[in-house]
């Protein structure tokens, strides 16, 4: 089967649930994963993918091709978006089967229709109901890497986004790590490829060694980033990977949210999770802001250091550790 996330880490993660119940209703099945080469070893680590087919856009675009080889495949599923260009990309395939959304305004097509107020690990669970599958959204979590973290018990600060628009100030991250530094506190501020100089600042700032940065120039290997963010004390992060990595990891954490409500990203209820958020007067209540805008969020940026630091006192001690 071939199935379409061609996306970043966090799209991923929140596409555990729904990969874990292919699995189960297609045991004899290649699972075939048009993804960034970039998640390999991530998607190797779920356990589910039996291939990752290279595939990826600009942005969060539609690829133009998927260099899909061999025979059609049994069933394609769209778990990229709902649009005509994902649903003609997998028709391609010539696949025996297609689960899809039906696309917005229409009529004639199968499927479920598109919702745009639920959140992304309960969307693709529903679409898979609708075609007979049994889901379950909260089947999110991975196990601890055996790999050991080298900075074990350390309140980990990601400052990192893949807009400008998710994130938090540096100079408001490194007085949350300053603090948290007094408080007696390892602190850690970990990066992917190219936000190098934002955690170097970040660590700067704070009063850091260099030694406190792991990752920037090229990003951490998974089982690394799993390892330091499964052992850590808590993680704080925007609305990123590294947050949903910490969701799916039972890490207690606080997740700074702007543009996009957390009923659509944020962590699930009930864990050892805290998400912030100050949407205004008049705002959209799920997408008030440009997810992908080029300055931070106006609603993020209400968020202050007190704040971040009161929530993060107020975490359980994380289940796991070293």
């Amino acid at each position: 089967m071939a199935v379409l996330r061609a996306l970043g880490l966090g799209d991923l993660l929140t596409a555990v649930p729904a990969l874990r119940a292919l699995r189960t209703a297609l045991p004899g099945h290649e699972l075939v994963l048009a993804a960034p080469e970039r998640l390999a070893d991530a998607v190797r680590a779920l356990g589910v993918v039996d291939r990752l087919l290279p595939a990826q856009a600009p942005g969060r675009g539609v690829p133009a091709t998927l260099a899909w080889s061999g025979p059609p495949p049994e069933l394609a599923v769209d778990l990229h978006g709902c649009g005509p260009r994902t649903r003609l990309l997998l028709a391609g395939l010539r696949p025996r089967r297609l689960y899809v959304f039906a696309p917005p305004g229409t009529r004639e097509w199968p499927g479920p229709r598109w919702r745009a107020d639920e959140h992304e690990r309960d969307r693709w669970c529903r679409l898979l109901r609708w075609y007979g599958l049994h889901t379950d959204p909260d089947d999110l979590c991975l196990a601890a890497p055996a790999e050991p973290s080298p900075v074990p018990g350390a309140a980990v600060l990601h400052p990192g986004a893949d807009a400008a628009a998710r994130r938090w100030p540096a100079e408001r991250f490194a007085a949350v790590g300053r603090a948290l530094a007094r408080d007696g506190h390892r602190v850690a501020v970990v990066a992917g490829r190219g936000e190098g100089p934002l955690a170097r600042r970040v660590a700067e700032y704070a009063g850091l060694g260099a030694d406190a940065v792991l990752g920037g120039e090229r990003d951490l290997p998974f089982a690394r980033l799993s390892a330091v963010i499964a052992r850590a004390r808590c993680v704080v992060a925007g609305d990123s990977g590294v947050a949903h990595l910490a969701s799916a990891l039972r890490t207690p954490s606080v997740v700074l949210f702007g543009p996009v409500a957390p009923r659509l990203w944020g962590p699930p209820a009930g864990g050892p999770h805290r998400a912030l958020w100050h949407p205004g007067p008049g705002d959209d209540p799920l997408r008030p802001g440009d997810a992908h805008g080029p300055v931070p969020d106006a609603r993020l940026l209400r968020i202050p250091v007190a704040e971040v630091l009161a929530a993060v006192r107020a975490l359980p001690e994380p289940v796991h550790r070293v």
